[in-house]
């Protein structure tokens, strides 16, 4: 068991990508350290991550599932160091053994256990009551695909109803054998939304607009696309490790490819910030709070929005997709609000 200091996530990622202020709002971390416990021992264990300093009575959950061999956190350390300071318990199933096992199908199966693990560990223990009536799902690459069939699966699999999914980048590459026909059973109440690279070469964005075309019941879901500038001597891209986030304060030893491209794909940016973890964050204020609509839904200028540049041009918004029977109309490139307008 370790416990870490988090100030490096409140003052390491000043505002490089412009002169407004930055995002994310320091004010919302309201916890100084980090316990980090490894029980991950096998295919369906997991790391758990929880606040202190202090130690919150009550704390909302988000399972991260991470790309294709991506079983170290080491990857998206800081995206999880982000969501601790916040007061949220993160749970990272492994799911995976190894590169070869078990084969993709089985990972909702195993990710599920170490869910189930997870909450009932901290509920014994007591030291912090667990929501579990409004989690938030992260999954990138192939855990967008195990997000989404947990998010089908959820009373077979006997874990809590997912009540919000981001699926960063989803897509399962050439071994399909997890992904479903349909993702219509996923539940009406869910809030969904599926956020694809458009320089993404690894898995493009067929995955998200099959969830996106067939959640049919799910109203409350947009699809998203996030695009490569180049600005100056500066460059954001789209490509399908955009989410990778890295630090060494959440390394578990484990080395493999993914773990050692992911030293080369780390920089955390604008794309960060306001696309994965702004739009991560709104669902979670959705769920909490019951604000941050015009942030996660509705191709509103706050949710299209990606920061200014140091001349105070905007970078280039994202595209957003609305589901058709919203009557939404969709303009991508719609202007962007005044700087420090985001809450």
């Amino acid at each position: 068991m370790r416990y870490l200091y988090l100030l490096l996530v409140c003052t390491g990622f000043h505002a490089v990508w412009g002169q407004e202020p930055w995002y994310p709002d320091p004010a919302k971390y309201r916890h100084a350290e980090v316990r980090i416990r490894d029980f991950a021992t096998k295919a369906d264990g997991y790391w758990l991550f929880e606040p202190v300093s202090p130690v919150p009575d009550t704390a909302d959950v988000v399972v991260f599932l991470h790309g294709y061999g991506g079983y170290n956190p080491i990857i998206y350390g800081g995206w999880v160091k982000h969501l601790v300071a916040q007061g949220l318990i993160v749970v990272y199933p492994r799911y995976q053994k190894n590169l070869l096992w078990p084969r993709p199908v089985h990972f909702a199966d195993n990710a599920a256990v170490a869910v189930r693990d997870a909450l009932e560990r901290v509920q014994l223990e007591g030291r912090t009551h667990v929501r579990t009536d409004r989690m938030l799902y992260i999954g990138h690459s192939y855990g967008g695909v195990t997000a989404a069939n947990m998010g089908v699966d959820w009373a077979t699999l006997g874990i809590p109803q997912p009540k919000a999914m981001l699926l960063c980048e989803p897509g399962s590459g050439p071994i399909r054998n997890a992904v479903k026909k349909s993702y219509e059973a996923l539940t009406p109440d869910l809030l969904l939304l599926a956020v694809a690279g458009n320089k993404d070469e690894v898995v493009g964005d067929t995955f998200s607009r099959l969830v996106f075309e067939t959640a049919v019941h799910t109203p409350m879901r947009n699809l998203v696309e996030h695009y490569s500038e180049p600005h100056k001597a500066r460059l954001l891209t789209s490509s399908h490790y955009e989410p990778y986030s890295i630090d060494p304060d959440m390394d578990s030893g484990l080395r493999n490819y993914t773990v050692n491209r992911s030293a080369v794909n780390n920089r955390v940016n604008a794309v960060d910030h306001f696309c994965y973890w702004k739009l991560a964050d709104a669902l979670l204020d959705m769920l909490r709070t019951g604000r941050g609509t015009e942030v996660a839904f509705g191709n509103t200028p706050a949710q299209r929005y990606m920061g200014r540049w140091f001349d105070g041009e905007p970078v280039r918004p994202l595209r957003v997709e609305v589901p058709r029977q919203t009557g939404l109309v969709e303009k991508p490139d719609d202007g962007v609000p005044a700087a420090g307008k985001l809450e």
